[in-house]
């Protein structure tokens, strides 16, 4: 997969259910934007269903597809993480993580049996949720004096970039977020003013 500025993933959180031979296995989506995010979701959750014998998952973040992480946690190595992870990648979804929570029902489903049960658990979750398309946009931070303020506006109008917050002293100052291929057009026009700065500032 190559990098690209835009992506899959879900709109909201979304929950799905897999039942086998008294085992069920509850899965949950959430989109997710870096990794701090996602340790707080399997944290959370992992208070909630203390009594559980597994919290198993997989996450994507990026357009690469090199960002990410399948985890097993006590279930037989690849039967849990990597068909959670199987799905992410077959429904071309990032910047997503699923967690599938496990309360063993004392009949043993062998490798083959987890394996499914890790996949369509993931699945219904999915099938829960509502796909869209994203732009990797960044964020940047434009600071100019108040006397090129016609000049900054009229580019900013042009380029309609998405405007976060604006202070208008006697040093100027707007925040702005566009995809990120368009950045290198709209920061070039709008640092050939006078006194302007253009700092970047994050990737959403």
């Amino acid at each position: 997969m190559e990098e690209t500025d835009q992506y899959k993933t879900i709109d909201s959180p979304s929950t799905g259910i897999f039942k086998d031979k008294g085992s069920k296995f509850i899965s949950y989506a959430y989109p997710v934007y870096d990794e701090e995010a996602i340790k707080e979701k399997i944290a959370a959750l992992k208070k909630e269903y203390y009594d559980a014998r597994h919290h198993c998952y997989a996450w994507q973040l990026g357009t690469s597809g090199k960002q990410f992480r399948a985890n097993d946690d006590g279930e037989p190595s690849g039967t849990a993480g990597k068909p959670i992870h199987g799905q992410l990648k077959s429904n071309g979804l990032s910047n997503i993580l699923v967690v599938v929570i496990r309360y063993f029902g004392g009949t043993k489903l062998g490798t083959s049996g987890l394996i499914n049960a890790y996949r369509e658990a993931t699945i219904d979750a999915i099938n829960n949720a509502t796909i869209v398309e994203k732009t990797v946009d960044d964020v940047y931070q434009l600071s100019f004096d108040y006397g090129v303020m016609n000049d900054i506006m009229k580019i900013m109008k042009e380029e309609n970039p998405n405007i976060i917050k604006q202070d208008f002293n006697l040093r100027c100052m707007i925040e702005w977020s566009c995809r990120q291929a368009d950045v290198d057009r709209i920061k070039s026009r709008l640092e050939k003013i006078e006194s302007v700065t253009v700092d970047f500032l994050k990737t959403i």
